[in-house]
């Protein structure tokens, strides 16, 4: 017989684990097997995902106000002076959002491939770090600054959940 009061305290369970391992201050036990780390940076990224996709649709929504405060503005010189700042500035927190979320998801689709391609093991975290790494440094100087921001904050996610003994840092 299925219990459903049973399964919501799974799930409640399971998302309380996933906040609790996508936690800026997470720190597991240097005895913390690969597969926790692992969804703790697989929890992390789903996190910063989904914060850079609110942020990308409130800069949307922010961008969109203006326009539409701009149209209805009676005095076409004032408009036109006041409000050309204010379209540029909502425009660039936009483009920042966009690329951060860009960012995050590029992370997670690495992440995925590493594992696809690595043996789930201690190694996998060492290798996605070097892919990351890779990835930056092939980086050329018209790539975004929020972008190269947001990877070298994975790259920090991973050495924070990397297993001590393996060398990242």
């Amino acid at each position: 017989m299925y219990n459903n009061e049973d399964d919501s305290t799974i799930n409640e369970a399971e998302i309380g684990s996933d906040e609790l391992l996508a936690s800026d201050t997470l720190r597991l036990p240097e005895s913390a097997n690969i597969l926790v780390r692992l969804h703790a940076l697989r929890a992390w990224l789903d996190r910063r995902s989904m914060e850079a996709e609110a942020e990308v649709g409130m800069a949307a929504l922010a961008f969109q106000t203006t326009m539409r405060d701009v149209e209805n503005e009676a005095r076409p010189r004032r408009r036109n002076l006041q409000n050309d700042q204010s379209i540029q500035h909502r425009q660039q927190a936009l483009s920042s959002a966009q690329q951060s979320q860009s960012a995050y998801e590029e992370a997670r689709t690495l992440l995925e491939d590493c594992i696809a391609h690595t043996t789930t093991g201690e190694r996998l975290l060492v290798e996605y770090y070097l892919s990351l790494e890779e990835l930056l440094e092939a980086a050329d100087i018209s790539t975004s600054i929020v972008w190269q921001k947001a990877m070298t904050d994975v790259l920090h996610r991973v050495e924070q959940v990397g297993t001590p003994g393996e060398g990242i840092e």
